[in-house]
């Protein structure tokens, strides 16, 4: 699809979100390409190990029609260690976590935090009246949770009657 052919919005989101990228003041540098459906924000992330990079990717599709979007995170973590030793993991959903480290003299401290990103997202769509909906993973994953949470207070329940003293 070209840039002409475009829906209506996408545009408008995509233009407000390079400027909060150029905007932002949380020490991350990020990087904004177009994809088919949406875009990428793309961050390297700073790790603690010289053998280990990390690129985390907020992908976010459009729907013009809907004024909604949905954003998933992309995490790639590298690790190359001497000789062979290499290794790759991709993890998608939802991450939020938070990283430090520091230069090797000490005199440069970076940090990156997933959630910094995703309040840039989510600021600029709701200052353009988008909403967001959360991915069907994400929906599911909390249904087994609520369930998951209710089968162990059911057996802590059925334990205590069981086996409390009378």
């Amino acid at each position: 699809m070209s840039e002409t052919q475009r829906p209506c919005g996408t545009d408008e989101f995509y233009d407000r979100i390079r400027s909060a990228v150029a905007e932002a003041d949380t020490g991350t540098e990020y990087r904004l390409r177009r994809t088919g459906r949406g875009f990428d924000l793309t961050a390297d992330v700073p790790t603690t190990s010289r053998h280990t990079t990390q690129v985390h990717t907020y992908r976010v599709e459009l729907s013009s029609r809907d004024r909604m979007f949905v954003m998933t995170d992309v995490v790639v973590t590298e690790q190359h260690g001497p000789g062979p030793a290499r290794g790759r993991t991709v993890t998608t959903g939802r991450s939020r976590y938070r990283t430090w480290s520091r230069s090797l003299d000490g005199t440069e401290r970076h940090s990156f935090a997933s959630a910094d990103g995703h309040r840039l997202i989510r600021g600029a769509a709701g200052e353009l009246g988008w909403q967001e909906i959360r991915p069907a993973g994400q929906k599911v994953a909390r249904v087994f949770g609520v369930v998951g949470g209710l089968v162990a207070l059911g057996t802590l329940i059925a334990l205590a009657v069981v086996f409390w003293p009378f």
